[in-house]
């Protein structure tokens, strides 16, 4: 059976940004052409035009695909009303969400210097959105008396970034399981905050 014109466009553009972020991925989004890019997918690079205007519109696609997926996946977790179990909810999941995603995550955190101003500004205001549910979390334990901390905010930062950072190390074939990770992350999560 013949593919129309619109179902091919539907099947190339999600192969274009999975090739993107692959390419992106492994060498850096500063050492990747967008003939590389046509290569991976089998296209020509002037049909790439047809699916993005520019690199640098792709790098900011992924980066808001990544959040907005992250902000969908948080939204449908139940964290519970008591904030040191709220809080654990929060690290377990953004370690096994994080986990699965590995050439996302890479791409949100270190291509952000990357982005236009204009593009980097609206990937700050949704990652801001992300880490205000951790801060509202330790926000409301400093307040019932259940964290010991001084700044929620960077408090957050510091949870984030550490657990962000099971990414750079983590694989399924080492000798950890990725819940023992969890469990020790939360762990240390719980110590930071003065559980």
């Amino acid at each position: 059976m013949a593919r129309t014109a619109g179902s091919h466009s539907a099947l190339t553009a999600p192969r274009i940004r999975a090739a993107a972020q692959s390419l992106f991925a492994r060498h850096g989004f500063a050492a990747v052409s967008m003939r590389q890019i046509a290569s991976e997918v089998g296209v020509q690079v002037g049909a790439l035009y047809n699916y993005t205007p520019d690199k640098q519109s792709l790098l900011f696609d992924l980066m808001v695909d990544h959040l907005d997926d992250l902000m969908r996946a948080l939204d449908a977790e139940p964290l519970p009303e008591d904030p040191m179990q709220a809080l654990e909810g929060f690290a377990r999941f953004h370690i096994r969400h994080h986990a699965a995603r590995p050439e996302a995550v890479f791409i949100a955190y270190m291509e952000l210097r990357n982005l236009s101003p204009e593009n980097f500004a609206q990937v700050e205001a949704l990652r801001h959105r992300y880490e205000d549910r951790l801060t509202a979390i330790l926000t409301r334990g400093q307040a019932e008396g259940q964290f010991r901390i001084g700044d929620p905010r960077i408090t957050t930062m510091a949870i984030i970034a550490m657990l962000t950072g099971v990414n750079t190390w983590f694989r399924e074939t080492g000798r950890l399981r990725l819940d023992e990770v969890e469990t020790m992350y939360w762990d240390m999560t719980r110590q930071l905050v003065g559980g």
